[in-house]
């Protein structure tokens, strides 16, 4: 278990829990009095060093100083699970083949091989008949050809038909950096996902779960703002018999979807399992004092019915009549009793054109207000309702969460003055569309005023930086407001960000391994033109193009299987580069037993296998409901260069054989949708912090101030004095105020 925890922290914080063994024997510099990394662990922590190195990850200085000080058992031990954990976490633990033994050289063109793969099977005693049957009625399956869709070579022999990867300085390396006693960083990480104040992905939150157990006798956060962090929690704490923190009856609802591993988000079923009698006592016992305490609260369950009346069926709360406030839940959610919502009262204010009273209700509810604040000013008949909005707003805001302020104040941000354009619609499960913006504007002034009285709240909350050093390439990454849909993996950014790209070769990969069924990723890449037109594309039905190759079609996964598009940028036609992953047949992303997605920088003279870990720039787990997976796109800029534009969306697509062409529609104008829009940015926040008595510097990669400072940059640099905060992508939702 220790272990697992210790590969959590390398994870999430990049740092190396400080291994405990013995010293290692002084060798013979310690002894005439030299300094420098010496003896057995010395040569040890130098040979781990040189595997990482490897896969694109580095010691720092600290770290490596202190692991020469151990004994080389200790070292080699520490050294063996890091470098499990780094290569998973690149994508390198996979043997990623290809279809093409040469590529990306001597990938041929689509029809020639399609030909080739035909004279074959017609040359083979077993495929001949069925192959000119086909080909007689003008209709053929590739599938049936056996040269096609499975590997013709091992994975030994694709190495072997490829150099050695030629060093670049542009290759990515990203720095270990040394940690604290293992129980100290695991208590750390827990406090910093548990205590959160946007809601998790769905890798945290499964690591939150098992963190939560581990630390349920230990600290405990001062604040748990999210519900589903609460619902983990609270697992752990009805285990060891401490007091559940519930103050609505959801909360419980959420522990009972813990309990039988279900979605503690709510948005998926859960079935419920049989629960012991001392289950059972504790969620009704919880019940009860939440209604006891509130009754409005009864008026929640309406939005979860089904879900409560399942649950009752487990709970059997006939069967404890000391607790009738809990019997009144299942009550309401069998439809026995009413219990009328705020949500309703909101509404029959709003219809009768009642916006002042509606406001009046609201505030005291203040993250209902801020949601509704949009439809409130344009429902206002006249200027002394639209003030009595903006001062209820005005009063309520330090009482309204953070993500929900700076939520706000993005929205008001992309609303113009004027109606029209197009609206951007993305769920908590990265499925998006877009409809016409046919709302009336909100009134210039009232808009200009909120915006004023957000800023100034969130400027208020947030923490003096002092001396403020920040890499100017976070900038423009987004913030995190929420952790849905949004991937786990190396070098992911927050729906909306954008990123440099440097390098002359771009090369996306795939990869999966299917569990039970066959199943067929394709790997496409869509090239549009200023306008989102479409240019063409790279596919298993496109395998070349002026712009680079598509390693070849792979339609069977029982034992892993990779694709790739190799892209020349220099060569590549129009604006946009849009990577996707289609399910042309068999299990879908969540049932897969793995499968990510990431992408390569290389200059134009590297060569190399297909995969190199070193030159991974990004790799995410690719997890989602749809049958499409749109991971990032590729911009240029008015300079000519590119940069990536995180989407993590998914499309529902059909049920099976999705492609490219067919998708190319939907695609562009969701792409547009995204890269119109403007995101909230780190750039917002270091602006609001920069205020009176803080220093900011820019990062230049070199120069280290002499005192703590309040890092933002997405690696962590060597040599901060020691009390620097350090914020990178890993904990970027520290930046968000509660």
């Amino acid at each position: 278990m220790l272990q697992r925890l210790e590969s959590m922290v390398v994870r999430h914080t990049r740092r190396v829990p400080a291994p405990a063994g013995p010293a290692a024997p002084a060798g013979p510099a310690a002894r005439a009095g030299t300094t420098g990394a010496v003896g057995q662990g010395a040569t040890a922590a130098r040979q781990f060093d040189a595997a990482l190195m490897s896969v694109g990850f580095k010691l720092s200085a600290d770290l490596l100083e202190q692991l020469a000080e151990l004994d080389e058992d200790t070292v080699r031990d520490t050294a063996t699970r890091t470098l499990a954990t780094v290569r998973e976490i690149v994508g390198d633990h996979v043997a990623h083949n290809a279809y093409f033994v040469d590529f990306p050289a001597n990938v041929p063109d689509t029809f020639d091989f399609w030909t080739h793969c035909v004279t074959e099977a017609l040359a083979d005693d077993a495929s001949r008949a069925s192959t000119a049957d086909q080909l007689r009625t003008g209709v053929l399956d590739l599938l049936t050809l056996p040269a096609y869709g499975n590997y013709r070579h091992t994975y030994a022999e694709l190495l072997a038909a490829h150099d050695e990867l030629i060093a670049a300085a542009g290759d990515r390396l990203t720095v270990l950096h040394p940690g604290g006693p293992p129980e100290e960083e695991v208590t750390a990480l827990y406090l910093a996902l548990a205590g959160s104040t946007t809601p998790l992905g769905e890798e945290h939150l499964r690591d939150l779960r098992v963190l939560a157990e581990h630390c349920a006798s230990g600290p405990q956060p001062e604040a748990i703002p999210i519900r589903e962090n609460r619902a983990l929690v609270n697992l752990a704490r009805l285990d060891t018999g401490a007091d559940l923190l519930l103050d609505t009856v959801t909360d419980v609802l959420r522990l009972a979807c813990a309990l039988s591993d279900g979605d503690v988000t709510l948005l998926e079923r859960t079935r419920f399992r049989s629960l012991s009698r001392p289950v059972r006592r504790a969620l009704l016992a919880g019940l009860d004092a939440v209604v006891a305490a509130a009754p409005a609260k009864l008026a929640d369950v309406t939005a979860h019915r089904e879900a409560f009346k399942r649950l009752g069926e487990r709970l059997h709360p006939h069967e404890y009549p000391r607790w009738p406030h809990a019997a009144e839940v299942f009550a309401v959610a069998r439809g026995e009793s009413q219990a009328r919502t705020f949500d309703s009262r909101v509404e029959e204010l709003l219809g009768a054109g009642d916006v002042t009273g509606a406001t009046r209700l609201l505030a005291g509810a203040p993250g209902k207000l801020f949601r509704a604040l949009d439809r409130l000013l344009r429902a206002c008949p006249g200027q002394d309702e639209r003030d009595a909005v903006l001062a209820a707003a005005e009063q309520a805001a330090p009482q309204v969460a953070g993500r929900v302020l700076l939520s706000v104040r993005e929205h008001l941000h992309n609303r113009t003055d004027e109606p029209g354009g197009t609206r951007v619609f993305v769920n908590r499960l990265g499925r998006a569309w877009v409809a016409s913006d046919t709302r009336p504007a909100v009134p210039p002034d009232e808009r200009k005023r909120l915006i004023t009285a957000l800023d100034a709240e969130t400027r208020r909350r947030l923490p003096a930086p002092g001396h403020l050093l920040i890499d100017p390439d976070v900038l423009d990454v987004a913030l995190p407001l929420s952790g849905k849909a949004t991937a786990a993996g190396l070098g992911v950014l927050p729906r909306g960000s954008l990123s440099p790209v440097e390098g002359d070769l771009l090369r996306f990969f795939v990869h999966w391994k299917q569990a039970a069924r066959t199943t067929d990723f394709d790997l496409s890449a869509l090239l549009l033109d200023a306008s989102y037109g479409t240019l063409g594309w790279l596919s298993y039905t496109a395998l070349t193009q002026v712009e680079g190759e598509h390693s070849g079609d792979i339609t069977d996964a029982p034992e892993g299987a990779s694709e790739f598009i190799n892209l020349r940028l220099g060569a590549v036609r129009g604006d946009f580069i849009v990577p996707q992953v289609n399910i042309f047949s068999g299990e879908g992303f969540e049932e897969v037993e793995e499968s990510f997605f990431g992408f390569m920088l290389r200059d134009g003279d590297q060569q190399g296998r297909p995969f190199e870990a070193r030159t991974v720039r990004m790799k995410s787990e690719l997890r989602g409901q749809g049958r499409v997976a749109l991971p990032l796109a590729f911009l240029r800029g008015p300079d000519g260069g590119w940069r990536a534009k995180w989407l993590h969306l998914h499309l529902k697509g059909s049920p099976s054989s999705n492609r490219v062409e067919g998708n190319r529609v939907s695609v562009a104008t969701l792409l547009r949708g995204i890269v119109e829009r403007e995101y909230l940015t780190v750039r917002h926040l270091a602006d609001l912090m920069a205020g009176a008595g803080t220093v900011v510097t820019r990062w230049d990669g070199a120069s280290v101030p002499d005192g703590p400072v309040t890092y933002i940059g997405l690696e962590r640099p060597a040599g901060l004095p020691p009390g620097s905060v350090v914020v990178t992508p890993e904990n970027l939702r520290d930046l968000i105020p509660g």
